[in-house]
This record gives C-alpha cells, sequence and structure tokens, in this order.
C-alpha cells in the first residue's frame, strides 16, 4: 500500500490523465468505448492509449472488451481504498480534520424526508429526452415530485416531433421551454435530490458542484433528434425514446425513497439507468 498510493497520486497528477479519469468517474457504473473517451477528451487515439494504459497499470480502472471493441471502466474497489487511506489513515478518521470522510460510508445521509423531492433532469439540447423525463415524471408522480429539466447547450425552441409525442400520449406541454443548466443552478436555485442526465454527450461533460451532494444517475437515452429515415422513422424514434424514459420514470416513482439509505438509493437509480427492471406492458 505505502508503494501504490503514491503510484495512483502519481498517475493522477497529470492533468490529462485526470480528466480521463473525473471522465470516468461521472460515468460510473457505465463502460465507456475508447472512441467516445477520445471524442470527448478531445485527444488522438494513440494518446489516449497511453493515458489509458497508464490508468491501468496504477489499477484506477479496467478494461473490458466488448466484441472488436474495448471499454473502460473506473475500479471503484481502488478508488476506495485509495480515499480510505488518504481520509482515514493519514488524517486517523478524525472527523473535524477530514469530515466529510467519503461519498462512499454506508451512513451517509439519504434525501431529507420531506413532502417533496426536487428532480432535475440534463441533456445537451433540452429539446426532447430532458423534456420528456421532467414531463413524464411531473404527470406520473407530481404529488411527490418536483421536476426539472435544462441543457447544457439548449436550442432555442422545443423539438417539434417531442411535442408531437407529448401531445399524443395526453401531456400538456404550455409551460415547457429550453433552458439552460444556470437558471438551475447557483445562488436561489432549487436544492436537489436527485440529478439525472439522460445523454451521454451531457453526462460527459463538467456539470456544476450541486449543492448538497444529490444522489445522481446516467439513464442515456439515444437521441432521437438525430434519426434518419423517413418521417413515420424519425417519429417512431421519438416514440421509443419516450418509451424508454416512461419506463424507467415508473421505476423511479415507485421507489420509496423516504426508506432507502443514501447507498440504496444510489444502486437503485443505477439499477433503473440499466434498464434492469421487471418486465412491463409495451405502451400503446
Amino acid at each position: 500500500m505505502e508503494t501504490l498510493i503514491p503510484h495512483r497520486l502519481t498517475t493522477l497528477g497529470h492533468p490529462q490523465r485526470l480528466a480521463l479519469f473525473r471522465l470516468l468517474m461521472r460515468r460510473y457504473p457505465d463502460r465507456l468505448p475508447a472512441g467516445e473517451i477520445a471524442e470527448t477528451l478531445g485527444v488522438k487515439a494513440n494518446t489516449l492509449s497511453n493515458y489509458l494504459s497508464a490508468l491501468m497499470q496504477a489499477g484506477l480502472i479496467t478494461q473490458h472488451r466488448d466484441g472488436r471493441s474495448l471499454h473502460y471502466a473506473i475500479d471503484l474497489g481502488v478508488v476506495r481504498e485509495t480515499f480510505d487511506y488518504l481520509l482515514l489513515d493519514c488524517c486517523r478518521g478524525r472527523p473535524d480534520v477530514c469530515s466529510p470522510v467519503s461519498l462512499f460510508r454506508s451512513e451517509a445521509a439519504a434525501p431529507t424526508p420531506a413532502q417533496r423531492y426536487n428532480v432535475l433532469f440534463i441533456c445537451t439540447g433540452n429539446s426532447a429526452r430532458s423534456i420528456f423525463a421532467e414531463t413524464l415524471l411531473r404527470d406520473i408522480a407530481g404529488d411527490r415530485f418536483t421536476a426539472y429539466s435544462a441543457g447544457t447547450k439548449p436550442h432555442t425552441d422545443l423539438n417539434p416531433l417531442a411535442l408531437e409525442v407529448m401531445k399524443a400520449h395526453g401531456h400538456d406541454v404550455s409551460a415547457l421551454r429550453a433552458k439552460h443548466v444556470a437558471e438551475v443552478s447557483g445562488p436561489g436555485a432549487p436544492r436537489f435530490d436527485f440529478v439525472f442526465t439522460v445523454c451521454n454527450q451531457a453526462a460527459n461533460e463538467a456539470c456544476p458542484a450541486w449543492q448538497g451532494q444529490p444522489v445522481s444517475g446516467h439513464w442515456g437515452v439515444p437521441d432521437p433528434v438525430k434519426a434518419e429515415g423517413s418521417p413515420a422513422e424519425r417519429r417512431l424514434a421519438f416514440h421509443a425514446a419516450y418509451g424508454a424514459l416512461k419506463r424507467r420514470i415508473d421505476a423511479f416513482a415507485a421507489l420509496p425513497v423516504a426508506a432507502l439509505d443514501r447507498i440504496a438509493l444510489q444502486s437503485a437509480v443505477d439499477r433503473i439507468g440499466r434498464d434492469d427492471l421487471p418486465p412491463q406492458k409495451d405502451m400503446p
């Protein structure tokens, strides 16, 4: 341990390797393909290969083969071990020195039980997927959750096909609009209990540090705006995105939030993001 920890810290001392580590931490428990990592960080393939190799040698990330592609993920056990060494061993666990000790401690608090929980959905354009999620949660469980959505690079207007789908399912879209994350962060912004990204690009970006360390998750859904083909095929892509998010919102709304601790909540939202859900009937 005395030699492993300095090696890991030295590896993370390089700015680009640290950026890669932070990206994979933001996307945990997802495994990211090398191409997506390179595109997000703006590095060449051979340079990325060197960074990945260094992080794997330090034991901080793992490599998995999926067909002909290589995917990478954080080794959370090693990360916990490193943080515990720094915060528990080095400072002897003194709460006056290193509190809060770790986000991974089992006693970490769940959102404070309240009448309503604030939930934020983020995507890049805030014109379809995050709008779907906001609307679905509002209409399915608006008595317990206050839903918000925002975009890291919001479009001027909502996508007309997204509006068409929501109207077809009976949702009121009159108050919906695209918003920037700046509107829901900083002084005066709501204090969120849950923050979810619903597109990979938004999940890969460094979003604001949300107050109160809300439970977060990545519920990535393919972008229907990028769908090609006939008008019918494009509409089908929007209906598919809506359906995928509805299954997740239904599962989320069914969670006994007030009865679960933070670790259990995090595990639950991660399972929902992986579509590890009980079978449901297809929507009409």
